[in-house]
């Protein structure tokens, strides 16, 4: 089924989220001072100016936790590739019109939402494009770390590329103006259709980082500076929840 799009439809939030993870197994119901992670994350994407907050997942219990902090949790297929499969499979079960779609991270507890209303509002003005968020760099240690991915953009806007090496290359160490891609993503539901119908792109095998299939498919990708000033706090072990709470420390 096609999902109804409408220009002036209001956005929805889907944050996938799965149970299986070779570092952190059951990282979603991770507990952080007394609330399973997804559930955190379904409330922060909430506070932004979407019409409903979905999780998608193939896991019962994950879902059986959603719902019993009063959010929709939608069963998807456990041969799901990536999140983006999972969020169109949603998106594909949706009766009502949706304008926007945005892929919120199930692993990002302090997700901003004025970051989220952002991404809603460049992608509304950009319907052909994909919508993504980055901010500043400003440590040279991060710019040369593979596990921190950088973007190249046009004065447009528009990614020129993503990288998990250090561009654009600085001869005297940081570079003005590198930036620091952050992982949420905006789609019309048409540009989500095409591009999880597209097979895995060479760079993107090379780089691991999906984003570069619509690059390479001429999918564009618009790229919109973050409002918050403080970095979310991505959970990949179980060790990063520390972090997470001295953040909740101080608000």
């Amino acid at each position: 089924m096609q999902p109804l799009v409408s220009a002036a439809a209001p956005a929805v939030a889907v944050i996938p989220a799965r149970y299986a993870s070779e570092r952190f197994p059951g990282k979603p119901l991770a507990d952080i001072a007394g609330v399973p992670m997804i559930v955190r994350v379904c409330r922060q994407a909430a506070k932004a100016r979407v019409a409903a907050v979905y999780v998608a997942t193939d896991d019962e219990r994950i879902a059986q936790v959603v719902q019993e902090a009063g959010f929709a949790a939608v069963m998807t297929s456990p041969a799901c590739a990536s999140g983006s499969d999972r969020v169109a499979e949603v998106v594909q079960g949706l009766a009502e019109p949706v304008g926007v779609v945005v892929n919120v991270q199930g692993d990002e507890p302090l997700v901003d939402p004025r970051d989220i209303d952002a991404l809603i509002e460049a992608t509304r003005a950009d319907p052909e494009a994909i919508g993504t968020l980055a901010r500043p760099l400003t440590e040279l240690e991060r710019f040369h770390s593979p596990h921190v991915v950088k973007v190249v953009r046009a004065p447009s806007g528009r990614a020129l590329y993503f990288s998990r090496a250090p561009i654009p290359h600085g001869l005297d160490g940081l570079p003005r103006g590198a930036l620091q891609h952050v992982g949420l993503y905006a789609y019309h539901p048409s540009v989500l259709a095409r591009f999880t119908a597209l097979a895995a792109s060479p760079l993107e095998t090379r780089e691991r980082l999906e984003q570069l299939r619509a690059l390479e498919n001429g999918i564009p990708i618009h790229v919109t500076m973050c409002v918050s000033e403080r970095p979310s706090i991505g959970v990949d072990v179980p060790a990063d929840i520390e972090a997470v709470l001295e953040a909740l420390k101080n608000p």
